[in-house]
């Protein structure tokens, strides 16, 4: 089989998109290099693609071009293997410019891990390869209808010395942009298996009918699978996840928490431009600048502080992550990070949310005009921050703390 997929027009859902040749960054420096150039690039035009829900094209494809999609790869398979602490990093500074950018490529690095964890040395050399000459994966996990996020309606059969995987799927971020498209169904057994599903494979459409009302370029929406032919050699049996203790869901989930770090950071620095360029005082301040409200000037440090705090529990995080990842993984080496992970995610979620609230109320109601386009940032954060829910994040600290209890093992904790 052919390495290279067909390059075809970004118009036609059903096509390939460009496979364009890829650096492979040497350190974390160049990984944070090419995050801060990208974010330079797409800074610019964030706030009109989100208005006119244009897909950020030219910009993944830098965000490929750049390397940036290999640097999770080991360096045993040629990639840079940087550290969770660069990941995160990499991924607050291009979400601080445009979130939706950051969430596009946020699951082909969990699905790196899950090949890392569970595929065979042949499929590894395979899928890791093709990344590093610049394919992208997409995400076709979630269904809607079923029970819980869990349950799967998706069946992946054998055909002979092949299989067949049919099924319908939402959510399913990445997919648009990408060369592969990783579906998760169910086996003839009953287990769940991770199929590697080619653009352009008869059978399969992706569908850009994501009408959320934040992160509105991802294109989040349908995959349709119809009998679609997989090679028995791009199928990983990740299933195996469970029977190890491993730290993909908590490197999933420090991405999550990385994007609304870089959410909350842009929703801040918004609020303050605006409130030095544009606000009126109130009159009751008895001012000559809003800058100058006693009031506004503690909300401003308020919100800096408790920005300051959630990144500082990231960098922790990301830190325990690379300290694990260093060294055999236990129960309960896999539960501490997952814990760290978990309190950055507590922090990132309530200062995005809360950031991209108040920013209306210190710049006014002047702040509040579609000109501006400011209430991205809160449409933003709460659409990615429903991902999972927080309040959960507090349970699984709280008993693992109290009780000892260790949290479960999936992609959201």
């Amino acid at each position: 089989m052919s390495s290279q997929p067909t390059t075809q027009s970004h118009s036609d859902t059903d096509s390939s998109p460009l496979l364009l040749p890829a650096k492979v960054l040497q350190s974390d420096q160049e990984a944070l290099q090419a995050a801060r150039e990208l974010a330079d690039v797409a800074r610019h035009n964030a706030a009109s693609r989100d208005q006119q829900r244009k897909l950020p094209w030219a910009e993944i494809e830098q965000f490929t071009r750049s390397g940036l999609g290999s640097i999770s790869i080991p360096k045993a398979y040629g990639g840079p293997e940087v550290s969770f602490v660069t990941i995160a990093e990499v991924f607050r500074l291009i979400s601080a410019a445009d979130p939706a950018l950051g969430q596009i490529p946020q699951n082909q690095f969990g699905i790196l891990q899950l090949v890392r964890l569970t595929a065979t040395e042949a499929q590894k050399q395979r899928i890791f390869r093709a990344v590093l000459d610049g394919w992208r994966i997409g995400n076709a996990g979630p269904e809607r209808g079923t029970k819980d996020t869990l349950t799967l309606k998706a069946r992946i059969t054998r055909k002979g010395d092949d299989f067949s995987i049919s099924g319908e799927k939402f959510y399913s971020t990445g997919a648009l942009y990408a060369h592969w498209v990783a579906v998760k169904a169910l086996d003839d057994e009953g287990r769940q298996r991770l199929a590697f599903v080619r653009r352009g494979s008869r059978g399969l459409r992706i569908i850009d009918d994501w009408s959320g009302f934040g992160q509105r370029t991802t294109a989040s929406g349908t995959v349709l699978l119809e009998q679609v032919p997989v090679d028995a050699d791009l199928v990983v049996d990740n299933w195996r996840q469970r029977d190890v203790p491993n730290i993909q869901g908590a490197a999933s989930q420090l991405i999550q928490a990385a994007i609304d770090a870089g959410i909350a950071e842009a929703a801040i620095e918004d609020a303050i431009s605006f409130v030095r360029e544009k606000s009126r005082p109130w009159i009751e301040a008895k001012v000559e600048r809003n800058s100058d409200d006693p009031y506004v000037i503690a909300d401003i440090g308020r919100l800096k502080l408790d920005l300051h705090a959630a990144e500082a529990l990231l960098r922790r995080a990301a830190k325990v992550l690379d300290e694990v990842n260093a060294g055999p993984i236990d129960d309960a080496a896999a539960a501490r990070a997952s814990i760290a992970v978990a309190e950055a995610k507590v922090l990132t979620t309530e200062i995005s949310l809360q950031a991209s609230e108040k920013l209306f109320e210190l710049a006014g109601s002047r702040a509040s005009l579609a000109e501006y386009n400011l209430d991205r940032h809160w449409r933003n954060a709460r659409v990615h921050t429903l991902h999972d829910p927080v309040r959960w994040k507090y349970h699984a600290v709280g008993a693992y703390y109290l009780n000892g209890t260790l949290p479960a093992r999936h992609s959201w904790i």
